[in-house]
């Protein structure tokens, strides 16, 4: 029985070979976003809402690049994994078309309709917030963001792609680099230090554009330093619209349902948010503030979920299917047992986290109450997650699509949007209400991953 659940120590070192230099990159990234919204913060609450409602759109382009890539992505751990360097290149190609694609079409979306999305989270509350600032310093942010949109696309790229072939360090080390520049950068341009002018939620996102150049050039300077070590990127961009036509297809015809799932699954989050914002700028604050903590330790089940993903891809890669479904059970178990200790340090950390920002003392209460409820639906999050990976491992975009957008859509959304709108439910039980609707997605990844129908080798030509 044991044996079935858990595995060997030579087991959990390569687990955690893979899932700690992403859980040290993540979380750095997440701990200098929560210092950078701090820094917000300490401006006032309009600065910190106006800055929060535009990275919840900010949010819905980053995960339509990763969705994209990782829907590539699938395809470069399993050619990794059966040693194919020729298809390492060629997913490698796909992936960076892909990003001057997406860069190009959410700068669009957002200088067309960026105002009109803004204005969906502005709801009077009496609270103290003040709409019209709050769209001021939205509007602002948003004016430098757009620079930052195609580096952060390419640096992405690179870094799946590393990661996808074993190299997990590089990466880790980019975004390092990255959150020093960042975290300097804030210090300096939102206050004026050493001579800078003092710009505000101005300076928190030119920090943020800079420091996302400076992790690509460090990523792709070393991939292409190293090209011995990284084979496929040997004439990867000059001839880079040599993709074989039929395996484009193929691999298009997986990524796809990936990218369309992440877009509305980001966007059924950028909803959900919406509907809390309907209790006022106040609600705005708040759930600003507890998602920026909880993302400091929410990459305990990020990490595991990539890790899932390149372990059981390079399995499947190999061909032994029997194997990849035995580490999927060990890996959701572990994942799980992780979160669980997690999910107990952020109920303990979340009655003193929101006492350092400076807003009103409604607004601190209701921030620790939704950090408390994250915390005990921290091993939910994490379950959810490890299914939602294996699936993916496999390439079963198609069922990830349906179990993981279509359920935020037609059971999450309709459900927060319902007691937003014909309830008098405070902020805390509609968010507790909203979260625990995640038994059910639990229930559905159960049966899903005992069916084994994941578990298949995508790279066979």
């Amino acid at each position: 029985m044991r044996s079935r659940y858990f595995g060997d120590r030579h087991f959990y070192r390569k687990v955690l070979t893979v899932a700690v230099p992403i859980m040290i990159q993540q979380g750095i990234t997440n701990f200098v976003n929560m210092l950078d919204n701090i820094m917000v913060g300490r401006l006032g609450t309009d600065p910190m809402s106006g800055v929060a409602i535009l990275n919840q759109l900010m949010f819905i382009f980053n995960l339509c690049v990763f969705g994209g890539l990782s829907g590539i992505g699938i395809f470069t751990a399993q050619f990794y994994g059966k040693k194919d360097t020729e298809g390492v290149r060629y997913t490698f190609r796909m992936q960076v078309i892909l990003s001057f694609l997406l860069a190009a079409l959410g700068t669009a979306v957002l200088l067309l309709t960026g105002s009109s999305l803004i204005s969906l989270y502005l709801t009077e509350d009496g609270g103290g917030g003040n709409i019209q600032a709050t769209f001021s310093y939205a509007k602002e942010y948003l004016a430098v963001m757009y620079a930052g949109m195609l580096p952060f696309a390419l640096s992405q790229t690179y870094s799946s792609t590393l990661r996808n072939t074993g190299e997990t360090i590089v990466p880790m080390k980019a975004g390092l680099i990255a959150v020093a520049v960042n975290l300097a950068g804030n210090y300096i341009l939102i206050y004026g230090k050493f001579g800078a002018p003092a710009l505000g939620v101005e300076g928190a996102a030119a920090a943020t554009v800079l420091s996302r150049f400076v992790e690509l050039i460090y990523v792709a300077g070393w991939t292409h330093k190293n090209a011995g070590r990284n084979a496929f990127i040997t004439g990867a961009w000059k001839r880079l619209f040599d993709v074989p036509a039929a395996l484009a297809g193929r691999i298009s015809i997986k990524a796809l349902p990936l990218l369309v799932n992440e877009t509305l699954w980001s966007g059924g989050m950028a909803m959900l948010t919406q509907c809390y914002s309907v209790r006022g700028l106040s609600a705005v604050a708040a759930h600003n503030i507890s998602q920026t903590f909880n993302n400091v330790f929410n990459v305990s089940f990020i990490a595991m979920g990539n890790a899932i993903a390149i372990i059981l891809g390079q399995t499947l890669g190999s061909g032994d299917i029997k194997r990849a479904k035995e580490e999927s059970v060990k890996l959701t178990v572990f994942s799980v047992l992780i979160c669980m200790g997690v999910g107990f340090c952020l109920f303990i950390a979340g009655g003193f986290f929101p006492l350092i920002y400076n807003t009103s003392d409604e607004i601190r209460r209701t921030a620790s109450g939704l950090i408390r409820i994250s915390a005990v639906c921290m091993p939910l999050y994490a379950y959810v997650n490890a299914s939602y990976f294996t699936l993916r491992s496999g390439g079963k975009t198609g069922i990830t699509f349906l179990f993981d957008s279509c359920y935020m859509w037609v059971i999450a959304v309709p459900a927060a949007f319902v007691l937003a709108h014909f309830t008098g439910l405070s902020l805390l039980w509609m968010y507790f209400m909203v979260q625990m609707a995640d038994i059910i997605k639990c229930i559905i990844g159960y049966f899903l991953m005992k069916s084994g129908i994941w578990a298949q080798d995508l790279t066979k030509r």
